[in-house]
């Protein structure tokens, strides 16, 4: 496709296309704090509970970056 091999297209959805659906998410997520006027520490709870599985994620990349240098 337009040139790039299919490992450099799933290599670019995975990183830069699930990160833009991560922030959404994360704006998502603090769209239902601020209608459900959760306070400080509800949206922390929300945030915890809801964004928690995005960390492993960033984790894995971050992960794999520093073991590549």
């Amino acid at each position: 496709m337009f040139g790039y091999s299919e490992e450099q297209v799933a290599a670019f959805g995975l990183s830069f296309g699930v990160g833009a659906f991560m922030l959404y998410m994360l704006f998502i997520i603090g769209h239902l704090a601020w209608k459900s006027k959760a306070g400080k520490f509800g949206t922390f709870v929300i945030f915890l509970g809801l964004a928690f599985g995005m960390v492993g994620f960033v984790a894995k990349y971050l992960i794999q970056w520093a073991l590549e240098k």
